[in-house]
Order: structure tokens, then C-alpha cells, then sequence
């Protein structure tokens, strides 16, 4: 009998399998689990290689798995973005701003890209074109709020060219001012293509940075405790050209995600001859466990893309809708391709399930694992449709972002089954969570379960009522074994449980006992990917591989991270201040030393005494 490469002992294990639901130690032989049981008898099959981890009786679960991400697409860019996700304050998240602006050179942006809402902020309210002037004079900044708008100062509207004699592009505008001039705020009407189009004039990475820059988004993503992902896709991102770094780092080994990934659109009109070309060049599930095509979406064709902007009336898709959509879903049926298709409102959901319809009585889609993506207003009759053709529902926690805009447009009775999640469960649709990270709704998986278990979005509003809410073993279930039908992985992962991918995640709090306003700030101490340490912090930092330096030197990765956290401000603080005070202007102490003053072991609130007393606000940034 081969001896385990791993074994974790004293720990809280949730299998999810409900045969086996609390074990007391796991073995792991050869990327599998290969013992879940009885500690003892697990020991007692230790060789002299094996290695024993001890978990301290923390909680371990199942890896998690993003059921919609653009983690490709965000890999490439995620060493060039100030991350406001989870700051709690817009004080903070100008500090840090202003700190950022400070070290980054010309031509160089800086750009907050999503992740992140007004109403998470103390002040609940995005800061104003002028506050953002006053931080950065020179430097171009560009902040993207949701889909709804995004602001640039005025050396943005530089760089990008625009003035007075600039024309609102289709589906957007470019706000101005008396005098006809560019404000700097740029507004989704109805769709985001103008804040998208926008962006990508900005500089871009050269490749080896773009590699470095995936590792660490990557990395950010198993500190969540998140070892899967499903990628959509998404705008601006082309087939194969814009794989080749992910591809790189599947063919050296440095993967430290599962992708499976799915192919989008790029050009209106010219999606039929994408597929035609797609699924005669490539394989259905080619490639491996750690990176592997999965079908086709989310974008299917433009003209059945109803961008949610609750901010704005609902868009009307166009009357070439189904015919556009029914060359390729033909075409993907045919090949025996999944899809999955972006719908945010039940009216396009209802269109669409016309055409998949009229379809299936040509070509039976029985065993074709398509599904809806986001799908907040889909009715009941809807959701019946979907279950007699075998479909399934992937719903994202982008009302934790905007519900408050949701609510005002359409009532708090309409918000209270948006998505309709614990409707779809018990119609027995195949139904999974995931986050739609990382231009709109932030990559913490911990955010959506919070979401999914309380009905509450970041701004503390009370979405949903019990009955439309999640116990937490429901929940975290959407994030593990129900994904694995979206990906046709089904018994191959999304438990603790013999023959199943070993991974797993350790965390620094017990999910099932912890306050539901606790749930946000979760994270793991311990991810393993197939056996494999990925990320461990606290005991088990000294596993875990260390991580390469950001590049460039000045990436805001290297200051604050990625997802800020409660727990980890005096880290985020040492970061920063290590490397320049990033005080308010008029802060009476600039030149004390941070470094000196830092204790590692320092609570919160000693380092705010500590330099509060001095006069500065730096503990803040």
C-alpha cells in the first residue's frame, strides 16, 4: 500500500459528502484524497515522507469555485489596479489613491477597476471629479463604478484624447459642461462598451509583467480559499492571443487555479463565423484538469447582451435577436458544445429560451450542459422552461453591489426574489454561485456567501427575507459541488471525499459558527491545489512557495495588495508606509519612521493610538 504524500489532522473537516460528513483526518496520495476518516487508522498508514499537518481544530472545506470570473482577462491587468474592494471608508480609499499617485510614473495610469461600490463606503458616495483633481493634478486616474460610469480626471481626459469635439459613442456618454468640455464622468447608456472602450487606451503590461501579474491575482484568489474557477470570457479579450499568458503558466507548471474557460464573442455580426471557425478548430473539454476549454459564452451574440445598469431602465434587445441567436446555438448544438449566455432580466431570458426551444425539437439538447448567467429577474415560468430542457442557472452577488439602486428603481418587494436562487434550488434546477469579478462585483467569494446566507449588500441593506436566503451548508454547496456541473466535473472535485482532486481550503474562522456580518471578512490560512500548498499564512505561512515580487516596481499590488480585509489593515498599513507616508495633506508628522514604529504583533487599535497621538492618519491607509 503506497504511503500518503499528506496528511491533515485535527481540523473541522466539511466534506459536503454526506456520508462522511465530519471526519477526523484526510489523507492525500498523488493529488487525490485517498483516506477520509478515522484519524488513527490514517496515521498508522503514514511512510517516512509523509508529511503531517496539523490544522489546530480549524475549519477546513471543499476548494472553492468561481462559477463566473474573468480571472484571464484580470490576471493581465491585475498588477496595474488600486483595488478598493472591501475598503470600508472613502477617506481610505482616497489615501490610498493619493499614495498610489505618488509613485506611479508617466505614462503610467492609475485605475480602479471595479470590485467596489459607494455604498460599502462609510460616507456612501463615490468621490467627486475635483477631490480626484486635487489628488492627481498630472497623473491619469480612471475609476470604474459598476457598469454605470466611470470618472477620469482631467489628465485622463488628456491621455485619452477627449473634448469638446468628442462624440458620445453608441450606448454611452460623455457628460460635459456649460461650455460644452468633457466633465471627466463618463456614463453607461444603456451599456458599458463606453467604459470598457475607454480603459483600453490606457497602457498596457509587456507579457513577462503580464505573467508576474497573473500569479498574483492568482494568489490572491487561493488566500480566499478559492482553487476553481469557470472564466467567461469577456470584452476585449481574444482568442488565443490574449491566452497565451495563461497558457504559458499551465505549460510551466505555475498554475495554482483550476480554469476551465469559456469562449466570447468579440465582433457584432461576426459571431456565427467565430463558432463556425471555434468548434471546428478546437475540442470540446481539451486540455487537462488544470486548464481546460469549456464550451461557449457568455457572450453569444451582441444583439442578446441586456447589460444591467439598475441605474437605468431596462434595455429592449433588438427584433434580430433570435435569428442571430439561433445560427449559433444550431451551430453549437451540432458540436455538442455547452453554452452559457449573459441575461440579466427574464424578458431576454424568456426570448432566448424561444430559440433554445425551437432548437431542441431539431437537435435534442438532452446532455448539453448550457445555462443562464446572472438571470437576477427570471420568473417562475422561466425557470420551468429551463428545467424541462435540462438547462441550469449560474447567479453572481451583483445586487450585493447595487441593490440599493435596484430597489429604488423597482421597489423592495421586486428586490426580495433578485435572483430568485432559493426558487431555482427547490424547482430542482442545476443552480451554482459565483462573483462576475473583477469589473463589477468583486473575486471574494466570502462577500456572495454573505450575500447568499444573510440577503444583505455591502451597504447593510436587507435585501431578501428568510425564505429567499441560504443556510450556510446550502451556500457553500453553491460554491463547491454545484459548480462542478457547470463545468462537467461532477464527482471529480467540490468534496472532501476519496478519488476526488485534493482541494482544500483552511480558515482563519469558523464559517458555520461565525456572526453572519463576520462572514465577509473570511479568509483562508491554508489552500492546497491537488495536495499542493498554494497559500498559507499565519503557522502555515512557511509551506507556502513565496510569492515574486509584483512588477513593475510601483504596482499598487506591492503597497495594498489585492481584496482588503479587516483583519489585514496593519498589513496593508506596513505596506504602504514602508514606502511613503501617504498621509492627508496638512498630516503634522511626515517624517517619523513607520517602519520603526510598526510591531508585527500590534493590534489595530495600539497602532491607531500609537499614531493618532503623533498627529497622522497613516494607520488608515
Amino acid at each position: 500500500m503506497t504511503a500518503p504524500d499528506t496528511i491533515l489532522i485535527n481540523g473541522k473537516f466539511a466534506t459536503l459528502d454526506p456520508a462522511n460528513p465530519a471526519p477526523e483526518a484526510v489523507a492525500i496520495t498523488d493529488k487525490y484524497f485517498s483516506a477520509v476518516g478515522d484519524a488513527s487508522e490514517i496515521l498508522n498508514s503514514a511512510g517516512p515522507s509523509t508529511k503531517v499537518i496539523n490544522l489546530s481544530g480549524r475549519r477546513a472545506i471543499p476548494g472553492l469555485c468561481d462559477n463566473h470570473i474573468h480571472v484571464i482577462r484580470g490576471g493581465l491587468n491585475f498588477n496595474m489596479e488600486l483595488r478598493w474592494d472591501g475598503v470600508p471608508s472613502l477617506a481610505d480609499a482616497m489615501r490610498m489613491l493619493r499614495h498610489q499617485v505618488s509613485i506611479t510614473p508617466p505614462p503610467q495610469w492609475v485605475r480602479v477597476v471595479g470590485g467596489f461600490s459607494e455604498h460599502q463606503f462609510a460616507e456612501k458616495r463615490l468621490p467627486t471629479l475635483d477631490e480626484i483633481n486635487a489628488v492627481a493634478p498630472d497623473t491619469p486616474v480612471f475609476i470604474l463604478h459598476l457598469y454605470d460610469r466611470a470618472l477620469l480626471n482631467a489628465a485622463a481626459l488628456r491621455a485619452v484624447g477627449y473634448t469638446k469635439d468628442t462624440p458620445n459613442p453608441p450606448g454611452g456618454e460623455i457628460q460635459r459642461d456649460a461650455a460644452g468640455n468633457p466633465t471627466g464622468l463618463l456614463i453607461a447608456s444603456p451599456n458599458a462598451g463606453i467604459l470598457y472602450a475607454t480603459l483600453a487606451r490606457g497602457p498596457t503590461l509587456p507579457f513577462d509583467y503580464q505573467v508576474n501579474s497573473t500569479r498574483h491575482f492568482m494568489r490572491d484568489l487561493n488566500r480566499l480559499g478559492v482553487t476553481s474557477v469557470i472564466d467567461a470570457g469577456g470584452g476585449f479579450q481574444n482568442y488565443p492571443d490574449d491566452y497565451k499568458v495563461i497558457q504559458q503558466l499551465h505549460d510551466e507548471g505555475q498554475l495554482t487555479l483550476r480554469i476551465a474557460y469559456n469562449l466570447f464573442t468579440q465582433k457584432a455580426k461576426e459571431e456565427k463565423e467565430d463558432f463556425l471557425r471555434w468548434t471546428k478548430e478546437n475540442k470540446y473539454q481539451q486540455g487537462d484538469d488544470y486548464f481546460r476549454l469549456n464550451g461557449a459564452g457568455e457572450m453569444l451574440v451582441f444583439s442578446a447582451a441586456d447589460f444591467e445598469d439598475f441605474r437605468m431602465p431596462r434595455p429592449d434587445m433588438a427584433p434580430e435577436m433570435e435569428g442571430e441567436l439561433e445560427d449559433v446555438i444550431r451551430i453549437l448544438a451540432q458540436n455538442r458544445w455547452p453554452w452559457r449566455l449573459h441575461a440579466t432580466y427574464d424578458e431576454t431570458i424568456s426570448r432566448a429560451l424561444d430559440v433554445f426551444e425551437k432548437v431542441d425539437k431539431d437537435i435534442p439538447l438532452e446532455g448539453i450542459h448550457w445555462f443562464f448567467d446572472h438571470a437576477e429577474t427570471i420568473s417562475k415560468r422561466s425557470i420551468d422552461r429551463v428545467a424541462a430542457l435540462g438547462g441550469g442557472v449560474a447567479v453572481q452577488h451583483r445586487m450585493a453591489y447595487q441593490g440599493e439602486y435596484f430597489v429604488e428603481r423597482y421597489g423592495a418587494t421586486a428586490a426580495e426574489s433578485t435572483p430568485p436562487f432559493k426558487a431555482i434550488l427547490d424547482a430542482g434546477v442545476e443552480v451554482s454561485a459565483g462573483t462576475d469579478a473583477t469589473r463589477v462585483a468583486s473575486y471574494d467569494p466570502w462577500v456572495s456567501l454573505s450575500w447568499l446566507v444573510t440577503g444583505r449588500t455591502l451597504g447593510g441593506t436587507r435585501l431578501y427575507p428568510d425564505a429567499n436566503c441560504l443556510d450556510r451548508e446550502t451556500a457553500l454547496r453553491m460554491w463547491t459541488e454545484k459548480v462542478t456541473w457547470f463545468s462537467n466535473e461532477i464527482g471529480k472535485k467540490g468534496q472532501i471525499k476519496i478519488g476526488q482532486l485534493a482541494d482544500l481550503a483552511v480558515l482563519d474562522r469558523d464559517f458555520f459558527s461565525i456572526p453572519g456580518d463576520e462572514i465577509r471578512q473570511t479568509t483562508s490560512v491554508l489552500t492546497l491545489l491537488g495536495g499542493r500548498v498554494v497559500w498559507g499564512s499565519e503557522e502555515f505561512g512557511p509551506l507556502a512557495p513565496p510569492p515574486p515580487k509584483a512588477m513593475p516596481d510601483w504596482s499598487p499590488v506591492n503597497s495594498f495588495g489585492g481584496y482588503h480585509k479587516e483583519a489585514s489593515v496593519p498589513n496593508t498599513v506596513q505596506r504602504a508606509a514602508a514606502t511613503s507616508c501617504g498621509c492627508d495633506i496638512g498630516c503634522a508628522v511626515h517624517g517619523h519612521d513607520h517602519a520603526q514604529a510598526w510591531t508585527a504583533s500590534a493590534p489595530v487599535s495600539d497602532l491607531k493610538s500609537f499614531w493618532g497621538a503623533l498627529g497622522c492618519a497613516c494607520w488608515a491607509v
